[in-house]
């Protein structure tokens, strides 16, 4: 079984800022476990939309319950894919993650589609969706579930940051850029 995750943002701003925004948010001090980011790939289609791949490398702090059953020198940071395709012409980026180590203990897949507003141009529309996995025979359930619960508290941050970049960008200082959380009828499992 595979712990399912969905939300929708509105984003008080406008999508191009949003998407200026995206590629400047790291560092930002809600993001302090984002330790190095590099392009290994960059094409602009010839449909104009920008293909990237990026390398993050990120802290990956262990539950205390979970200490005692892995090694110590186990590595505590995970090296994630992150795929991202900005479509100018339909003002969409979408973006796909994907942790590389540690997959038997947690998979963890992101999609994310940021999505300009046609009714309102000065709001950008977020969907997020996690799959969360485990193999650990026994205990992938509350794996599974400590995975959920670091997943939704890490999406609070990550939108903190992504509004600090946005501040950044358009000038202003930080200020809440989040309309609403609505939920989108998304169901808790998969």
């Amino acid at each position: 079984m595979v712990k399912y995750f969905c939300s929708s943002t509105d984003i008080r701003s406008a999508w191009d800022h949003v998407v200026s925004a995206f590629w400047q948010r790291y560092p930002n001090p809600f993001s302090t476990h984002v330790l190095t980011e590099d392009v290994m790939y960059r094409e602009v289609t010839a449909d104009h939309r920008l293909l990237s791949r990026r390398l993050l490398m990120k802290t990956n702090r262990l539950p205390r319950w979970a200490e005692r059953f892995f090694p110590s020198g186990m590595s505590r940071c995970v090296y994630i894919i992150e795929d991202s395709i900005v479509d100018p012409v339909n003002k969409s980026l979408t973006t796909y993650t994907w942790n590389l180590n540690h997959t038997t203990l947690m998979s963890v897949e992101e999609r994310c589609v940021f999505q300009g507003s046609v009714e309102h141009p000065a709001t950008t529309q977020l969907k997020r969706e996690a799959w969360i996995s485990s193999s650990i025979y026994g205990f992938s359930k509350p794996i599974q579930e400590f995975g959920l619960a670091r997943f939704k508290s890490n999406q609070v941050k990550a939108m903190k940051g992504l509004e600090y970049a946005l501040s950044n960008v358009q000038g202003i200082g930080i200020r809440l850029s989040v309309m609403e959380r609505r939920p989108s009828g998304c169901s808790g499992t998969q």
